[in-house]
């Protein structure tokens, strides 16, 4: 089946789709698929130029060329360049913002041309950077995230596609492309992953890249069971609002404990910084946590990052200070 048919059966793009536009492969690949969606009703395009130079505005160029030949309107955001950090992430954070600014009402989501070949990066480079189940889940086709501009509904229609298969229909179809540079930089760490662990691992199996991505689709699915157990277990030692008391928690198995203490504390987070930050892993707190029952009076742990545990009257709960 071709790439159409494939997109067209996960029924996610229907009605009016804001498409984020890079005028890489992906997105015109992406942009494409939409406009010759039965099931869409509308398309709008946004580019956002970070400053990045003549690449930028080779890039705007040809967005803008894409838009017309495709008769797509289109929106072009300069914001100039990320701040200092982690710019990969920064420019993420700022294209999902402008998307929020340009979706409006009437139930207009935003589709992102992330592949399968994005997805293996993403499982690698978070396990390499922060331990946990959830290192390992990836990206999600359907996801509410939230934005400085209120929550965005995010689409990930190319997530069964590889990226290879999305340059073969922009051939097929005679769209053209650009790369971005970036994506070369070693500076990057995700342009490390790329281009030297995902060599390595195929190395080793030729599968491999395949072999991730079932992982993940296999856990994704298991975390849907774990959800429910977690659910139950904290209905079962579930205080006043917000708390968990410690006596019947402790009888829990310990992934279970661990995965109760760690949803109270992302929601302790997420009402405080309903931007999107996220807890802290609790994994190697969770004896003293589970210690602070035995102290008899109230008291107060801090976990770092603005997220603190209090303990009082056989009860814990988590707070978080705004950003």
């Amino acid at each position: 089946m071709d790439l159409l048919g494939r997109v067209r059966d996960q029924d996610l793009l229907s009605g009016d789709v804001l498409v984020m536009l890079s005028g890489g492969r992906d997105s015109v690949c992406l942009l494409d698929l939409a406009t010759r969606l039965p099931g869409v009703s509308g398309v709008r395009a946004v580019h956002v130029d970070h400053g990045t130079g003549a690449h930028a505005r080779e890039q705007e160029a040809r967005c803008r060329a894409l838009c017309q030949e495709l008769n797509v309107a289109l929106t072009v955001e300069r914001l100039g360049p990320a701040p200092a950090g982690n710019r990969h992430d920064g420019w993420r954070r700022r294209r999902l913002a402008a998307a929020a600014r340009h979706l409006g009402g009437g139930g207009a989501r935003v589709a992102l041309g992330h592949t399968a070949s994005d997805q293996a990066e993403t499982i690698l480079y978070r396990l390499a950077a922060s331990p946990g189940r959830r290192a390992l889940l990836g990206m999600e086709a359907l996801q509410a995230l939230p934005t400085e501009h209120g929550p965005v509904v995010v689409l990930r229609p190319l997530l069964g596609c590889t990226r290879d298969e999305t340059a073969a229909h922009c051939r097929t179809r005679g769209l053209s492309w650009g790369e971005d540079p970036g994506n070369d930089d070693r500076a990057f760490a995700r342009s490390r992953v790329r281009h030297e662990l995902l060599g390595a691992l195929r190395a080793v199996h030729p599968a491999a890249e395949a072999n991730v991505l079932e992982t993940a689709a296999v856990l994704r699915d298991e975390a849907v069971v774990l959800e429910v157990v977690v659910g139950a277990a904290r209905a079962a030692c579930a205080g006043a609002a917000g708390e968990v008391l410690l006596e019947p928690l402790a009888a829990q198995p310990a992934a279970v404990r661990r995965l109760v203490l760690q949803r109270l504390a992302d929601e302790a987070v997420a009402a405080a910084r309903p931007s999107g930050a996220r807890a802290p892993a609790l994994r190697r707190r969770e004896a003293e946590l589970m210690a602070l029952a035995r102290t008899g009076r109230a008291t107060a742990l801090d976990l770092g990052g603005g997220l603190r545990a209090v303990a009082e009257r056989g009860a814990l709960r988590f707070e978080a200070e705004p950003a």
